[in-house]
């Protein structure tokens, strides 16, 4: 198990999307996030105290994690000084990057120089199966998007927060580094080898009571040229029984494709739902999700207003006013 509190290393982020997996984590779990490592240049602020290393092992953090998620998932070659310091103060080190810890020779021998653990959160673990596409018992939630990281995690976390409120039957399955950090459980989805996608999520999402929900993390959009195949992945893997339609109105663009805008919630209802009566014949849109962090609180009421008419479905952002809404529409079902 990865050792807790953790420093939040945002290394030289150029914006706050670029640390959403600090964000998540801060979000999530404020009582492992005690402090946050920014370098110069460094755009993103969890609003959590800067510290120095020296300062944070003092404080008790026993775990610095990448909290970046830049394109690609590399470690930039300016953040290994930091990390070999971090080690040496007596650190582990946790990331959910595609570039692995355990693949960078000086941090593998500062590791076992020091005493300390490199953690890879992005690694399967298990051998996962082909996909069958037999129906199973128990019920599915699945958050798509119109673009990626417009709120996905967001909305199964909320959700998920508001059914065991509720003493409703609900598990939030991590498909991603932040989810797996947040819960210490899941699938690193986009690292499992392509044919056994479909098959890790179903391995995911079991076998359950009926009147258990599955509440299943979103990754990238079927409108997003770099990552739709995982997306179709958790759709047909998933066999939801719901989908949460998710979106973040303030964009100028696809997130990393400047040449792309992003499609209509009405383009992502009807895709989705194409793709997910595969599987689930019976799938069912059951609410929208808007990431309203960029408006004020009366820009956003009245545009969650605007998309409910124009949709004719229940519209909230489940982060900022609860997920109340979306829940009584999964409890219809």
């Amino acid at each position: 198990m990865i050792e807790t509190p953790y420093l939040l290393f945002l290394g030289d982020a150029p914006d706050q999307l670029a640390a959403k997996v600090a964000q998540g984590i801060r979000d999530w779990r404020p009582e492992y996030a005690l402090g946050q490592f920014r370098m110069p240049g460094c755009r993103a602020d969890m609003k959590l105290p800067d510290m120095t290393l020296a300062e944070a092992r003092a404080a008790g953090c026993k775990t610095l994690v990448v909290g970046v998620a830049n394109r690609g998932g590399v470690i930039s070659e300016s953040w290994i000084k930091v990390l070999v310091e971090a080690l040496a103060e007596g650190f582990d080190l946790a990331s959910g990057l595609h570039n692995l810890l355990r693949d960078e020779p000086v941090l593998v021998e500062a590791a076992a120089r020091f005493g300390c653990n490199l953690y890879d959160v992005r690694v399967p673990s298990v051998e996962y199966p082909i996909a069958n596409g037999r129906r199973r018992s128990g019920k599915r939630m699945l958050a798509v998007g119109t673009d990626c990281s417009v709120g996905k995690m967001y909305t199964a976390l909320a959700m998920d927060k508001e059914m065991r409120a509720r003493g409703m039957k609900s598990t939030f399955r991590a498909t991603g580094q932040t989810g797996i950090l947040i819960t210490g459980d899941g699938v690193p989805l986009d690292a499992v080898i392509a044919d056994f996608m479909a098959g890790s999520i179903e391995w995911l999402t079991p076998n359950n009571a009926e009147d258990h929900w599955d509440l299943i993390e979103g990754q990238g959009s079927l409108f997003h040229v770099s990552y739709s195949g995982v997306t179709l992945a958790l759709i047909h893997g998933g066999q939801p029984d719901a989908l949460v339609l998710c979106h973040e109105p303030t964009r100028p663009h696809m997130r990393g494709l400047p040449d792309y805008q992003l499609p209509t919630l009405e383009a992502l209802r009807d895709a989705a739902l194409l793709m997910a009566r595969v599987a689930n014949p019976d799938v069912k849109v059951v609410g929208i999700s808007i990431n309203t962090q960029h408006m004020g609180d009366e820009e956003a009421r009245a545009y969650l207003a605007k998309v409910e008419s124009e949709m004719g479905l229940p519209t909230v952002d489940p982060f900022r006013h609860g997920a109340g809404r979306l829940v009584d529409a999964l409890a219809a079902i």
